[in-house]
């Protein structure tokens, strides 16, 4: 599994793209994004998002606020994990901050299990 910008090219060995913001990258065509799965119900809540602002202070409450998002409405990361399963899989996400963004997250989240 891998994590990487929506901005930057496809790769083969991207397997399954999938796009994990609530929102289509600004400036991005869908041919260009080559998104294969647009899962918009699995990123931050918009109200989320806008207080952690992309504020690297704000990430270990981030985190914490997200987690319990999913915890709150389990489907759209039950769904995720059933397509991860056994194939190549890039989790994209617009984000400048690589480090700091729901995808980085999710990863985390995936691999553990």
């Amino acid at each position: 599994m891998r994590v990487k910008r929506v901005y930057d090219p496809a790769e083969p060995a991207d397997g399954l793209r999938i796009l994990v913001d609530r929102l289509w990258p600004r400036g991005l065509t869908k041919e260009r994004a080559a998104v294969d799965v647009w899962l918009k119900d699995v990123a931050p809540s918009a109200a989320l998002r806008r207080w952690f602002g992309h504020d690297p202070e704000r990430w270990p409450e981030f985190a914490r606020r997200y987690r319990a998002e999913l915890r709150r409405h389990p489907e759209p990361l039950r769904e995720l994990r059933a397509m991860v399963k056994g194939t190549p899989v890039t989790l994209l996400f617009a984000a400048r901050d690589v480090r700091h963004n729901q995808a980085v997250l999710l990863e985390r989240m995936l691999r553990r299990r």
